[in-house]
């Protein structure tokens, strides 16, 4: 690319916000450059504060006014901010990309509506009026793109249902930026089990705390923060579990990082996943994993060779899993094949094939 191309990248999230669209906008801004792409961010909490529909309104202006001199426009989301962001991009004739790592709808219907339907069987339900608006929303946002980016082959083939042009939806797997840290795999202390993700339903931490009843000499660390926060809070005490169950909050990435390598087993409970950066950071530190055998993961993890999957919520299967790990024998093989599986999802690899689709896109639209 000889001349310099500028995107608007729009985001649902945005650090100091926690969440993967978060992580995946930094390294947009910090690695695009090398392709001589410069990336402007514009995050949804500028109007977060303002009424409902009025912040909308004031995005779509905010989004107008940056991309008048911008190439293309990318979304991570495909309802707050990826609608107005979509809107612009064809009154201006601009590029349209949009990322889609989750089903919006489902999301909302987990945590506002009581649902309890798997992400599968959401597709072919029907549900209130406002989850159908939300979901009319983004089957619109997401045919009005000139790509769709997925992070996994199973959410390319998900999201693919929703948009007439198939052929316009890809696969992009997330890039890791792998820290520079020491092999600690040794200094582990033991019998203990870190997970880390945001605190919300389908990340199953509820079933991981009452696991701990039935491992009395374990240990539980569970990273983050989310609206399930309160909830998993109460649910410690009502076990009893405050001397071996502990919440610790947001953490910076080289916390985490320094936190998990002290634990013997990452462990993610997850019902839902378009894909986990957590995962691949674990296994290129060397803890090993046990996670749940749904959505993309097993496109991360071959079962008993770089880790070992289990059913979402199977108690009796994460613990025979956990057991599993305690042997040297195994652990050690899973650990030698996850860090060398791990490096394919590399940051090179993800930047370098989507600046690709952009200055493809851009070439395409003759800007």
């Amino acid at each position: 690319m000889k001349n310099k191309i500028k995107i608007l990248v729009t985001t649902g999230v945005y650090p100091p916000e926690i969440g993967g669209p978060a992580t995946y906008t930094v390294l947009l801004e910090k690695e695009m450059p090398k392709y001589n792409i410069d990336v402007s961010v514009l995050p949804f909490r500028v109007v977060r504060f303002l009424p409902k529909i009025f912040r909308h309104f004031i995005f779509f202006c905010r989004v107008f006014n940056l991309s008048r001199k911008t190439d293309l426009l990318y979304t991570q989301d495909p309802v707050s901010v990826g609608f107005p962001t979509m809107l612009v991009a064809k009154i201006l004739g601009k590029p349209f990309l949009i990322r889609v790592a989750g089903d919006y709808a489902w999301e909302q219907a987990i945590q506002r509506f009581a649902v309890r339907d798997s992400i599968n069987d959401f597709q072919n339900k029907k549900y209130g009026l406002y989850v159908e608006v939300i979901r009319l929303i983004q089957k619109i946002t997401t045919r009005m793109a000139d790509k769709v980016i997925t992070p996994s082959k199973y959410f390319r083939d998900l999201v693919a249902d929703w948009n007439p042009k198939k052929n316009n939806v890809i696969t992009i797997y997330n890039g890791i930026k792998f820290p520079n840290i020491p092999d600690n795999n040794k200094a582990f202390e033991s019998k203990t089990i870190i997970s880390a993700g945001r605190l919300v339903p389908w990340k199953g931490f509820d079933i991981l705390i009452e696991i701990m009843k039935e491992l009395p000499d374990w240990k539980l660390f569970i990273a983050g923060d989310g609206p399930d926060s309160v909830k998993l809070s109460k649910l410690i005490k009502d076990l009893n579990l405050n001397d071996r169950v502990f919440l610790l909050g947001k953490m910076d990435r080289k916390n985490l990082f320094n936190k998990m390598q002290k634990c013997e087993i990452f462990v993610l409970n997850t019902s839902f996943e378009s894909f986990s950066f957590q995962i691949v950071e674990a296994m290129f530190i060397g803890v090993p994993v046990i996670s749940t055998n749904i959505g993309n993961i097993n496109e991360i993890i071959n079962h008993n060779e770089d880790g070992l999957l289990v059913n979402p919520n199977d108690k009796s299967e994460i613990i025979k899993a956990i057991k599993k790990l305690s042997d040297f024998t195994v652990r050690t093989k899973i650990i030698t094949n996850a860090r060398e599986k791990s490096r394919y999802f590399s940051i090179e690899k993800t930047v370098m094939k989507t600046a690709e689709i952009i200055g493809s896109l851009i070439k395409n639209k003759k800007i």
